[in-house]
């Protein structure tokens, strides 16, 4: 068991300084830093709303992840991690669901958008909420293995 928290550990140090950096990056490029920054699949806004908003909570997320792994198998410290997880849950989601609202309305040709031009709105660049989303979900499988152990006791 102690190897599978020490894989769990490095797994969300790494996360959570990931998390961090692009918490970081978006907070850069929200006051001014830098123009709004698109490179390959990767998109920071540079609105006010979103990219400061989005950037405090990254932000918090990577150092919530990183405040729990100083005892990971400790309910408060492993709580500190499902939270820094539900923050980016909740900033994606936010991503996801503007991402939904933009793809339906067609500007200049109706009321309706084409389909080709729906399906492109889900094309990348994605903001860094999005790209971390998977990566966050491998929470729910801690969770789920804390709670079977402690059945099991």
């Amino acid at each position: 068991m102690a190897e599978k928290s020490s894989l769990a550990v490095f797994y969300f140090a790494v996360l959570g300084l990931l998390t961090a950096a692009f918490g970081i990056a978006y907070l850069l490029v929200t006051i001014g830093m830098v123009d709004e920054f698109s490179y390959s699949i990767l998109e920071i806004p540079g609105d006010m709303f979103g990219g400061g908003w989005g950037g405090i909570v990254l932000l918090s997320a990577g150092l919530f992840y990183l405040m729990g792994l100083r005892d990971f198998n400790e309910i408060h410290q492993f709580g500190k991690i499902v939270m820094a997880s539900i923050l980016i849950w909740l900033l994606a989601g936010c991503d996801i669901f503007a991402t939904i609202t933009e793809s339906i309305p067609g500007g200049d040709e109706g009321w309706f958008n084409t389909l080709s031009g729906f399906i492109e709105t889900y094309y990348p660049p994605y903001t860094p909420a999005v790209l971390l989303l998977p990566f966050s979900l491998i929470v729910i499988y801690y969770i789920y293995n804390r709670n079977t152990k402690e059945e099991k006791e």
